[in-house]
């Protein structure tokens, strides 16, 4: 004999549980976890980006990048921020291995309020001919080598994020303490579709600014997009919330971690620190030891003060996730 059939409220009872359950297996799922692949060169220049820590997966939509204070800043004496060309086969101009492209130098400030200054710079020279536009607010132009973003803090502007529209590159730094004037960069990552031009570039094919909240947006010239929102600047902290809008895929890296490493105590970071999962231990190793490994959270930095940038900040990835919010 067949069995009856529940009444409607129970029916929506289940529903209503199995939806629950749904849900809640869908809050704690594990975070997607990313290989980190180690590239590094050796190199005597400390000012050559010799670092490159590659970041690849399947399917991730969702990040957050955090440029953090180095742990031993409360310890530096003093802030050593001059380049040091010592082991360098050029004196400080461009590269002697990039193309030269020359370009009419300007300024040009793109937004100036109670908040926030926007600039945008076009240098003389640049190693690559890309002329990338940009957009703030309702403000447009194109040709800018970098922008600058500076938070206003009791009227002074300070620095905080740089992207390079025609290379792709990005730089992070919170909010410098006064004892160290405007602070260093150290440092630089790719953010996006990341290919080999001579060097890893993405290839930008547009940037729209919005300061209402702060937020940048990136359109990619193989297609597809991302949305940088700007999370916090401060003394602790300047931090993005990406999302982009095609799931990344294992063959290309999403993004690369760019930096300088001659000796520990001459880098601009000298060890990886990193955790399998949000339950799992954090590991620690020197740059040198690193090959590969997976990660949920991964975070380049340094324990060894350094002569070279000594103040610049650690450069952290976690957050990743498959769902686009």
């Amino acid at each position: 004999m067949p069995l009856p059939h529940a009444p409607r409220t129970s029916r929506l009872f289940f529903t209503f549980a199995a939806a629950l359950l749904s849900a809640g297996t869908a809050a704690i799922a594990a975070p997607v976890a990313a290989t980190v692949e180690n590239g590094t060169t050796t190199t005597a220049c400390a000012e050559e980006d010799n670092v490159s820590m590659v970041l690849r997966g399947d399917g991730i939509r969702r990040m957050r990048i955090e440029a953090l204070q180095p742990d031993y800043l409360d310890k530096i004496g003093k802030d050593i921020t001059a380049p040091d060309f010592s082991g360098c086969n050029f004196d400080g101009g461009a590269h002697p291995t990039d193309p030269a492209h020359r370009f009419k130098k300007r300024t040009v400030v793109l937004l100036d309020n109670a908040q926030w200054r926007i600039v945008g710079m076009t240098l003389p020279t640049f190693w690559r001919p890309q002329r990338v536009p940009v957009q703030v607010d309702n403000r447009s132009d194109r040709g800018f080598h970098l922008l600058q973003v500076f938070k206003k803090e009791n009227g002074k502007a300070l620095e905080a994020i740089v992207l390079y529209p025609s290379d792709g590159y990005w730089r992070l730094k919170p909010l410098p303490e006064a004892r160290f004037g405007d602070g260093v960069y150290g440092s630089s990552f790719l953010l996006g579709p990341v290919e080999q031009a001579g060097r890893p570039v993405v290839n930008i094919a547009s940037i729209r600014v919005v300061t209402k909240p702060l937020a940048i947006h990136l359109r990619f010239a193989n297609g597809g997009s991302a949305l940088a929102k700007v999370d916090e600047i401060s003394r602790k902290r300047t931090a993005l919330d990406v999302t982009l809008t095609k799931p990344t895929a294992n063959a290309q890296p999403f993004a690369v971690l760019r930096s300088m490493y001659v000796t520990p105590d001459n880098a601009d970071m000298s060890e990886v620190r990193w955790q399998e999962s949000p339950s799992a231990a954090l590991q620690a190793k020197p740059l040198p030891e690193v090959k590969s490994l997976q990660a949920t959270q991964v975070r380049f930095g340094r324990s060894l003060p350094s002569k070279h940038n000594t103040s610049a900040p650690d450069i952290e990835f976690s957050g990743f996730d498959n769902e686009a919010r």
